[in-house]
């Protein structure tokens, strides 16, 4: 099956054709998906600062593509708080109703806590907006599918905020996978893990997927776009700290295909866990190791030529990478009707299936 090609940062390879087999058409989006906006700026709007990921806001206020209006915080005393910080400090702060009410806004940002994402997404598309909504989409996967159901009837794009989707290392990866050049991909290893402190450990043991559930699902997204949606799924849950916080510390996720399996880690506790972080990806015709993840290396052996790369064994450096500018350079994109949206509502939906499954969660609450 042909696929569209994918507009890729100018900043990594120029653009990258996407074929294969392993994208389904159920993972696809027509182009007239979504209400085409005619204004040169887009109005987007921010609820919630509650998120890890909140700060992302600065993406958007650098950006030609989009006009802040406003951002709006219910709990007073984060709201508070984050005032005077960048980047919040110089963006009007309103209610939450104001803010749903500016006129001409076209897309929120949902950056809350964790438990409250759901609801604040659903109340956004409810009133008709596109959502980016950050990760992972709550507990809940009937509230989730329902939310996703209702974006996709009111034609409005709801994109997640995994943060490896438009790594560049990611991207070289995407397409040795959609062109076949490793071979017959038999194994993916995964490791995303940090130390986490008192206070945070107390926040996340409020989730019972514990570190799966909080930094294995940006790997489980990935994992998902590469491989598709596994056929099973075997969690390994423990709590291996002496700390006595109930925070399920130290995950393994096991994901079954018919001809490979895919191993997920993820803890809380190993030192300077950022620069061991990683993604391997082995087939029959090569291996592609990047290392670390958010600053990536890729090292990538072929058994023979494929595209411009050589047989054997190379190291690839990449350009400084910005979390989520790419992102919301392609949202701009598709609601302007210049791109199809490259991951879809059964995309989403299959991730957040295999993050519950990962995390020891139940699918059916």
């Amino acid at each position: 099956m042909a696929l569209p090609t994918q507009n890729v940062s100018r900043r990594v390879f120029g653009q990258s054709a996407l074929t294969g087999a392993l994208l389904a058409a159920a993972n696809q989006l027509t182009p007239h998906a979504f209400a085409r906006t005619t204004s040169d700026r887009i109005r987007v709007g921010q609820i919630g600062t509650g998120h890890a990921h909140a700060s992302k806001l600065s993406v958007y206020l650098e950006s030609d593509d989009y006009e802040v209006v406003g951002i709006a915080e219910p709990d007073e005393q984060r709201r508070e708080a984050a005032r005077q910080r960048p980047p919040y400090r110089d963006v009007p702060w309103m209610g939450v109703e104001e803010l749903l009410g500016q006129p001409g806004l076209q897309v929120v940002l949902v950056e809350t806590e964790v438990g409250k994402l759901l609801d604040v997404a659903e109340r956004c598309i409810d009133s008709g907006l596109h959502v980016h909504l950050d990760k992972p989409a709550g507990e809940s996967l009937p509230t989730f599918q329902r939310i996703l159901r209702r974006a996709e009837e009111r034609q409005l794009l709801l994109q997640m905020g995994y943060m490896y989707r438009y790594n560049p290392a990611a991207v070289l990866l995407r397409r040795f996978i959609r062109n076949g050049w490793l071979g017959e991909v038999f194994e993916l290893h995964a490791v995303m893990s940090k130390t986490i402190g008192a206070g945070e450990r107390r926040q996340l043991a409020r989730f019972a997927g514990g570190t799966m559930f909080e930094l294995g699902c940006h790997l489980i997204d990935w994992t998902v776009d590469l491989l598709g949606e596994p056929t099973a799924v075997t969690p390994y849950v423990r709590h291996s700290s002496s700390i006595d916080d109930e925070l399920n510390d130290n995950m393994l996720a096991v994901l079954e295909y018919q001809r490979a399996t895919a191993t997920i880690r993820s803890s809380a506790q190993e030192v300077d866990g950022g620069q061991r972080r990683h993604l391997t990806v082995c087939g029959s015709g090569g291996t592609f190791h990047i290392q670390p993840l958010d600053s990536p290396t890729a090292r990538i052996t072929l058994a023979e030529p494929r595209g411009e790369f050589e047989a054997g064994t190379r190291t690839v450096e990449f350009p400084r990478y910005v979390r989520y500018v790419d992102d919301a350079a392609e949202m701009a994109r598709i609601l302007r009707g210049e791109q199809e949206a490259r991951f879809s509502y059964a995309h989403d939906l299959a991730v957040q299936r295999t993050i519950l499954q990962a995390s020891g969660l139940t699918l059916d609450e």
